[in-house]
């Protein structure tokens, strides 16, 4: 595995930092469907034609560019319903972006909000990978102030 800061969080759902083409063939290998990128695809440590290379090996790929100083609830949001309808479907997904930051900070919020896990199920991995900035601790507060 190339990717850093790799968590298993579901047997459904891995995430962690940018991906290797030696990953992405491993992941088909194991079973996931799905991967979904919430880097900018200009991040210094992207893969070129990471997409491409996904969709030949048949398997389905979705970006979600997430700005780092700049997250939007709405991305939460679609990534949320994204994950949901993933599962509900029985498709494996690996969800990832530069450095799992952002993956484990939206996570956080899919297990807190959506699923309605405690806080202390909730923070992982975030917990694990980082503790937020305050653009990121301020996007978590908003996302949570709109859910309640």
């Amino acid at each position: 595995m190339d990717a850093v800061n790799t968590n298993k969080v579901f047997d459904w759902l891995w995430t962690s930092g940018q991906i290797s083409e030696n990953d992405i063939v491993q992941f088909n290998k194991d079973g996931f469907t799905t991967i979904i990128n919430l880097a900018m695809p200009n991040s210094t440590n992207a893969i070129k034609g990471e997409a491409e290379i996904v969709a030949n090996l048949h398997m389905n790929y979705i970006n979600i560019p997430v700005e780092w100083e700049m997250p939007e609830v709405e991305q939460f949001e679609l990534c949320a319903g994204l994950l949901s309808e993933l599962h509900a479907q029985g498709q494996k997904v690996w969800l990832h972006c530069a450095m799992n930051m952002r993956v484990s900070a939206f996570v956080y919020l899919y297990r807190k909000l959506v699923l309605k896990q405690s806080e202390e199920e909730a923070v992982h991995p975030m917990i694990d990978v980082w503790t937020p900035n305050p653009v990121w601790r301020e996007f978590i507060d908003e996302v949570v102030a709109k859910h309640i």
